[in-house]
């Protein structure tokens, strides 16, 4: 039969499958048929002639690798005899890789990473590397985070001749560098951020004008102006495209003395900024616009949490201590409101997110875990950002300058497709998965019982965001127009947006500028998913070690994933764990892709995506950033 090139995914348990490339069923690899690929090599396969007879599986053998995926691999450092060995993290990866070359002070229980020098297919052959990196003891919560930062290409530590430059930037902001900035200073400007944010890059203000129109002003520090294009900082900042962040601190893409000292926001002292002053309607459309090189000094370091209260109109001695910034505070939620309005009016997909919050202790134990919900003043503060983010990308479109725009394609066919087939049983018609289509359907499941679920399956439909040099528009925001320019201190492409209106305020035109925004468009969006995978990796750490102290106990859980091996299951909370197959009532189970079940094939219980289940926490593997869960009998 005609070969196929796909993905091959192990499973840690001898077999395997493979996803073809072009979308058909995959298959399945029985084991010793792997051809010495690895969990997600790259691979040519030969598909059997017929499906396997114990299950009616269309079974394959793989011919080839064509490439490799796991250049590097993290693990566990064991010691037999005079061999060492490296257990990888990904138990999906050959047991045990020899470790070849200098292993200088290596230790039972070290966190380290290997390059791979062989992958050794050949039968009895051992795969074998050479140290890369060694992290620390394996069981430390940062040796954990430090090895997923590193299979990520993610380095906590700034090269020496990036920090130079940082340690020659000036500390303050010299009156003589004032010429040509609008003066703001005397301005009720005000940053809203979290209690331990540090690096406060946005900051707003409202105001009447003379005759009485809404002014809205979103203040962005001006990061460019200490960021030379080609400079180390700025070959840097390439480099990382975003900082990272995760439980209880951050990988900054700057430096602390530009993203936490002179580039930061902080109360009473000045700092340069760009601010995208906008005239606004009663109906929060944008009369007119002003883009411009400016400089401010920060009334109020506002945190959410007290902002929240002061918004709900608590009475709190909160309010004699923020009494001169009550009045704005109050107009800015009203003109959010509407602003949120029109943006639903148009077609904006209004969703529910699941992002979790994780309490650690002095010690950066993690303490709790949290749902995270979005209150007044977060929602205030993301108005704000949107429609200076529209503005600032209908102002480079109109006028053709080259900028990196953020862009969100609708749904393709097939994945349009799929969340049809997932609703029709729930009740809901999609006849277009245009973005009034979905929200009408997330309308109709406000309150219901399967409310949670349908925002989850609508999401999960969704193209994923990406940098682009050309305007495709925003379909999760019904927006025509976005790019960021809100966080040039922590996002590489409201960097090169604050480049391209700087060269505009200064009536320059760059054809390097021109020649960089699709490059740097491909790499931010390539960093920007590395850093949230590992975001995501290190938090499961950080669950699993918070999970330890509730073994035993019993939760209430949702199916938010269904694979072939078992069922992903999330709390209330936000913590998700894993029912493997093997904890399930004892049956054959068959996996429907489409439907997203488990059925079995002789008790014919199923086990389907939303389902609500009591479950017993088993255990969980902070090494292994996993929590396992069994069904309560």
């Amino acid at each position: 039969m005609k070969e196929i090139k796909g993905r091959y995914q192990a499973s840690g348990r001898g077999y395997g499958f493979i996803i073809t490339d072009d979308g058909s069923d995959d298959l399945f690899v029985p084991p010793r048929a792997e051809g010495g690929a690895w969990h997600d090599d790259w691979v040519t396969a030969r598909p059997d002639k017929a499906p396997a007879p114990e299950n009616g599986r269309r079974t394959a053998t793989v011919t080839a690798v064509i490439k490799r995926s796991n250049l590097t691999v993290t693990g566990e450092i064991h010691k037999q005899g005079r061999e060492i060995f490296l257990v990888p993290d990904n138990s999906r990866l050959p047991p045990y890789i020899k470790i070849s070359g200098n292993t200088p002070a290596l230790q039972t229980g070290d966190k380290a990473a290997l390059t791979i020098t062989s992958f050794s297919g050949k039968r009895g052959g051992r795969p074998t590397g050479v140290i890369a990196e060694v992290f620390g003891p394996a069981d430390n919560r940062d040796s954990i985070a430090a090895a997923i930062l590193f299979n990520y290409g993610i380095s906590e530590q700034f090269p020496p001749d990036v920090l130079s430059y940082a340690e020659k930037v000036p500390r303050t902001v010299a009156a003589e560098d004032l010429a040509g900035r609008l003066d703001l200073r005397d301005k009720c400007i005000i940053t809203i951020d979290g209690a331990s944010a540090k690096d406060l890059d946005d900051a707003v203000s409202l105001e009447r004008d003379d005759y009485g129109r809404t002014v809205l002003g979103v203040h962005i520090a001006d990061v460019s102006h200490y960021v030379p294009p080609g400079s180390a900082l700025d070959v840097e900042a390439w480099n990382r495209g975003t900082s990272v962040y995760y439980a209880d601190k951050v990988v900054p893409m700057l430096p602390p003395a530009l993203s936490n000292g002179i580039c930061s926001l902080q109360p009473g002292k000045d700092r340069r900024t760009i601010s995208c002053i906008m005239i606004m309607d009663d109906e929060g459309s944008v009369l007119e616009h002003t883009i411009t090189k400016s400089v401010i000094r920060s009334k109020e370091r506002m945190t959410y949490e007290d902002c929240n209260v002061l918004l709900a109109q608590e009475d709190t001695p909160l309010r004699e201590r923020y009494r001169a910034i009550l009045p704005m505070l109050g107009d800015l939620k009203a003109l959010t409101a509407v602003l949120k309005k029109k943006r639903m009016l148009r077609g904006s997909l209004d969703l529910e997110t699941r992002e979790v919050y994780i309490r650690c202790d002095e010690k950066g134990r993690p303490v709790g875990v949290e749902a995270r919900v979005q209150g007044d003043s977060e929602s205030l503060i993301e108005e704000c950002m949107l429609i200076a983010n529209e503005t600032v990308a209908r102002h480079l479109y109109d006028i053709q300058k080259p900028a990196i725009y953020r862009v969100h394609e609708k749904p393709s066919e097939d994945k349009a497709e799929a969340l049809r087939s997932l609703l029709a049983p729930l009740g809901y018609d999609l006849p277009d998965a245009d973005s009034f289509t979905l929200q009408k359907v997330l309308n109709k499941s406000a309150g219901t019982p399967e409310q949670t679920l349908v925002h989850m399956l609508v999401l999960r439909s969704l193209m994923k965001a990406r940098y682009d040099n050309e305007n495709l528009g925003h379909f999760g925001l019904a927006a025509e127009y976005y790019c960021h320019f809100t966080s040039p201190i922590r996002r590489y492409p409201d960097l090169i947006v604050h480049r391209a209106l700087s060269e505009l305020i200064e009536g320059k035109a760059s054809k390097k500028l021109a020649a960089a925004v699709k490059k740097a468009a491909l790499q931010s969006s390539e960093r920007e998913l590395a850093a949230a995978s590992a975001e995501r990796e290190i938090e499961k750490c950080y669950i699993a070690e918070f999970m330890q102290e509730h073994i035993g106990e019993i939760f209430e859980g949702i199916i938010t994933g269904v694979t072939r091996f078992g069922l992903f299951v999330t709390l209330t909370n936000g913590v998700e764990g894993l029912i493997p197959e093997s904890s399930l009532p004892d049956d054959e189970y068959i996996f429907d892709e489409g439907r997203m079940t488990l059925t079995g094939r002789f008790n014919r219980s199923v086990f389907s995506f939303g389902m609500k289940l009591k479950i017993v926490c088993e255990s969980a593997d902070p090494a292994a950033g996993q929590v396992n869960f069994r069904p309560l009998n």
